[in-house]
């Protein structure tokens, strides 16, 4: 370690004790960089992903597709996807109205189809599994609006996303480093 390493860990120790000492117990505090660059470790896990993701997707709304990815996104807290995906969105031709409301999309229904309601109902219940499980009422009113086929695409892309969303949370994916 060199002398000027040394000082710098030995100031960071020193901010953190008066930091400890001075403030309320807190939580702790993360950096938000890149753990691991998984892609290029596993890179046939990648790969396999790719595929899954296109095949998904196939025959789904465009804009639906990102509405769906952004909303798991923001219920999984990935800042690389929720990035990733308002970009794309935006490239598709969503408005910034529709993108800024969809944490709220149920109490601003009128921006949103009702099919796209009931994608995003769908989203929500298999991303917060930790519920118990998607209820049927969910799950009926998917059913309502999608195909038998396009509904397994619909439930294939929110698990993709989910799986996105767990490597990008688990190995601190930095939004804006793709």
């Amino acid at each position: 370690m060199t002398t000027q390493t040394a000082q710098q860990t030995a100031q960071q120790a020193a901010q953190t004790a008066q930091t400890t000492q001075t403030a309320p117990a807190a939580q702790p505090v993360h950096r938000h960089g890149p753990r691991l660059p998984w892609a290029k470790l596993a890179p046939e896990v990648y790969k396999a992903m790719i595929a899954l993701e296109v095949a998904a997707k196939k025959d789904l709304d465009p804009s639906l597709v990102e509405l769906v990815k952004i909303r798991a996104s923001q219920l999984n807290h990935c800042a690389f996807c929720l990035d990733m995906h308002v970009k794309d969105a935006r490239a598709a031709g969503e408005t910034e109205q529709r993108i800024y409301l969809l944490n709220a999309w149920e109490e601003a229904a009128d921006f949103y189809s009702p099919k796209e309601q009931a994608a995003l109902a769908l989203t929500e219940a298999i991303t917060l599994l930790t519920e118990g499980f998607v209820p049927d009422a969910v799950h009926d009113r998917a059913a309502a609006h999608f195909g038998q086929a396009e509904l397994a695409h619909l439930i294939a892309l929110i698990t993709t996303i989910n799986a996105w969303n767990r490597f990008g949370v688990s190995t601190r994916m930095a939004p804006g480093q793709a």
